[in-house]
C-alpha cells in the first residue's frame, strides 16, 4: 500500500495492555507508526511507551480523549501521514482488524468505521445495561443527527488525511465520546465517504474502564448542538464552499 499509516493511541494508566497493543499492531501492520499520547499515567504507561512506540506525546494530565486524539491528529500529519487510525489501548480493538479499517482508505473512502453495529459486527462481555446503554445512545445520535451511519459512538475508526483536514479536526469540541460522534457528523455533513465494517468489541480484561457519568451527559447535550449550532469550523473548504454552507444554515 502506498502511503503512511499513524496508529494513535491514548493512554491513561494502560501499562497491563500497552506492550500487547504495540505487539499487535507491528503484526497486523508491519509498515505503520505507533503514535502513543499518554496524559501522565501514574502507573508507568508513558515511561514503557517510549521503549516500544514509534513516537509518545507526553501531555501534562488528563485532558480529555478529544484532546488526546487532536493532538495526535496534528503530529501524525506534520509527519506527513497519508492515514490516520483511531484506537483504544486496552485491546477492546482487535489489533487484527487494522488491515480491514485500512484497505478500504486507501481505495478513496474518506474515513472507515469499526462498527459494532452492522451484520456481522457485536460486543463481546458486556452486561446487559451496557449494551442497551451503547446501543441506545448510538440509535438516540442517529435519529437526532438524521444520519445512517449505525455506530456513531466507536472509536476505532480509520481517516484518510485529507479528511482530517477537510473537516479541520482540530477544533473539535467535544471531548468524551461525543468526539467519537462530532469527527463523523463533520465527515457526513461534507457529503464526504464513510464505510462501516464490521468489527467484535471486546470489553478491556485488565485496567480500569474511563467511562463516567460526565462523558454520557455530555454526549446528550452535545448531539442536538451538533445538528442545530452554526457549523463554523470549515476553514479547510474554499470559499465558495463556505458562502453555500452558509446559505444552507439560513
Amino acid at each position: 500500500m502506498d502511503g503512511s499509516v499513524w496508529v494513535i493511541l491514548p493512554t491513561y494508566n494502560e501499562v497491563e495492555n500497552i506492550e500487547a497493543v504495540v505487539g499487535g499492531i507491528r503484526a497486523a501492520a508491519p509498515d505503520a507508526r505507533v503514535l502513543v499520547v499518554d496524559d501522565n499515567s501514574s502507573d508507568g504507561t508513558g515511561a514503557l511507551a517510549d521503549r516500544i512506540a514509534d513516537d509518545v506525546l507526553h501531555r501534562p494530565g488528563k485532558q480529555g480523549l478529544g484532546r488526546a486524539y487532536t493532538a495526535g491528529f496534528a503530529r501524525a500529519l506534520e509527519q506527513g501521514a497519508d492515514f490516520v487510525v483511531e484506537m483504544d489501548a486496552d485491546l477492546s480493538h482487535d489489533p487484527a482488524d487494522l488491515p480491514r479499517l485500512i484497505e478500504p482508505a486507501a481505495a478513496g473512502c474518506d474515513l472507515v468505521l469499526g462498527s459494532r453495529y452492522v451484520d456481522g459486527g457485536g460486543v463481546e462481555n458486556w452486561d446487559l445495561t451496557r449494551r442497551v446503554l451503547s446501543s441506545a445512545g448510538c440509535a438516540y445520535a442517529r435519529r437526532v443527527l438524521g444520519v445512517p451511519v449505525r455506530d456513531l459512538t466507536g472509536g476505532f475508526k480509520c481517516f484518510r488525511a485529507t479528511t482530517l483536514q477537510r473537516i479541520d479536526a482540530g477544533t473539535a469540541e467535544a471531548q468524551g465520546y461525543a468526539f467519537q460522534v462530532e469527527l463523523t457528523w463533520r465527515v457526513l455533513s461534507l457529503g464526504l465517504q464513510v464505510l462501516e465494517v464490521p468489527i467484535r468489541f471486546r470489553e478491556r480484561r485488565l485496567g480500569e474502564s474511563k467511562m463516567s457519568a460526565r462523558i454520557a451527559l455530555e454526549a446528550a447535550w452535545r448531539v442536538p448542538a451538533l445538528r442545530f449550532a452554526p457549523r463554523r469550523w470549515r476553514p479547510g473548504l474554499d470559499a465558495q464552499h463556505r458562502a453555500d454552507a452558509l446559505m444552507q444554515e439560513g
